[in-house]
């Protein structure tokens, strides 16, 4: 199994080949639901990495995907200009998740 990128940037692409990552840049929705149903069909990729930006511009049809189908892992990263989310990100994902504030 391999991971697959599709980034909105060309330098989280550019770093992520020099991790023998191979992807694809988008920067359009139509582009994004194109490339992710390539991939998807692609038996060989078992990780799709997306770049954070997608998470926020798009959740709609990331949650639609993630829905519907369980294979291949769809893993939101971070791009150059670091993660996008709050510093105790994590907690409250947990208090979210039971219910309950730790």
């Amino acid at each position: 199994m391999k991971m697959y990128l599709i980034s909105d940037n060309v330098d989280t692409l550019t770093g992520m080949r020099l991790a023998g990552v191979d992807g694809v840049v988008v920067h359009e929705r139509e582009e994004l639901r194109k490339e992710l149903e390539e991939a998807m069909d692609d038996k060989s990729i078992g990780i799709i990495l997306l770049t954070e930006k997608f998470g926020r511009e798009f959740p709609d049809l990331l949650d639609e995907i993630k829905l519907e189908r369980s294979f291949p892992l769809l893993i939101e990263i971070p791009d150059r200009h670091g993660t996008g989310r709050k510093k105790d990100f994590i907690t409250s994902y947990v208090n979210e998740a039971i219910g309950l504030k730790l």
